[in-house]
């Protein structure tokens, strides 16, 4: 087996990602700090699409900005998708921990991040005949980390083929669920703060009247 700095086990497993996880999980290697960097590029190349974009390819409305969806998309999915596929994979019989879990998947979102940054950057130099390849890219980097979270997700849980793609498909349903009672829970705090507010409020006009 090898033995890498964290960046080396990082391009170790994007760029041979059959052999790469397993070494990384027979190694017990990969950092979840490194995990919580990625996790905020993720962020970020999703802001920098917001607000970098090319005014030709740009349509988002970016006079008002609210930086509450970006988190959603990013940070939200990413813990949602952890704790989903802990969460079915413990059903399932998996060998993956939690830890391992948000390690494996952050590092299977790399291509997407990166050519996430390039489409953004070719957004502002290419015209909009040659959206083509802002196209080309966006699905090259979706495309390559789909395959690394397979491989990623059969790794860690040391599933079959099938069993992989079995608990990713269950695991998106499990995450709708979670993001559901998520709401749900906003939901009954903001209920819940609205009477406490109003009950305040109208103690207070009653001394003060």
């Amino acid at each position: 087996m090898y033995e890498f700095s964290e960046i080396g086990w990082l391009k170790h497993v994007i760029f041979h990602p059959v052999e790469g996880f397993e070494d990384l999980r027979w190694k017990k290697r990969g950092s979840l700090k490194f995990s919580v960097v990625i996790i905020f590029m993720l962020f970020f190349s999703m802001l920098a699409e917001y607000r970098l974009q090319g005014f030709q390819y740009n349509t988002h409305y970016t006079k008002i900005f609210n930086v509450v969806p970006l988190i959603l998309r990013s940070v939200i999915f990413y813990i949602t998708w952890c704790v989903g596929n802990w969460s079915i994979c413990t059903l399932f019989d998996g060998e993956g921990t939690f830890k391992n879990i948000c390690i494996y998947t952050s590092y299977a979102l790399v291509p997407f991040i990166v050519f996430s940054f390039v489409s953004t950057f070719l957004s502002n130099i290419l015209i909009l005949d040659e959206a083509v390849w802002i196209e080309f890219f966006n699905w090259l980097g979706f495309g390559w980390s789909l395959i690394l979270m397979v491989q990623a997700m059969r790794a860690v849980h040391q599933y079959s083929f099938g069993k992989t793609l079995v608990s990713m498909l269950a695991t998106v349903g499990a995450m709708f669920i979670l993001l559901f009672l998520l709401v749900l829970v906003l939901l009954l705090f903001q209920q819940v703060y609205n009477f406490i507010y109003t009950v305040y409020m109208e103690i207070q006009y009653r001394i003060m009247g």
